[in-house]
């Protein structure tokens, strides 16, 4: 995580989320894996952060405000089509 004048940034719903939104775009080969800075795609860990995500999302809905319902809706939609995407060049469905 960033630090901000030697202390970790506060943790929202918001950072929380762009964590595992981060987690899987590292998994999808967006990202450079911050402990080796390599790019390399896993799909069925990819997977997993993006039903956490929706796990996440299906348990707090109706307590989000709007701004964080619709970055949870945004990422998840970005990160499935991004998905989608990585499996059709690996030869899936």
């Amino acid at each position: 995580m960033t630090e901000n004048n030697g202390n970790l940034l506060k943790i929202n719903f918001s950072t929380f989320v762009f964590s595992l939104a981060g987690s899987a775009q590292v998994h999808l080969g967006l990202i450079p894996n911050p402990a080796d800075n390599k790019k390399e795609v896993s799909l069925p860990l990819a997977k997993q952060s993006i039903d956490i995500l929706e796990l996440l999302k299906e348990k707090t809905k109706g307590n989000l405000s709007n701004d964080e319902g619709e970055l949870l809706d945004h990422l998840l939609f970005d990160l499935r089509m991004r998905f989608v995407e990585e499996d059709k060049k690996k030869g899936g469905s």
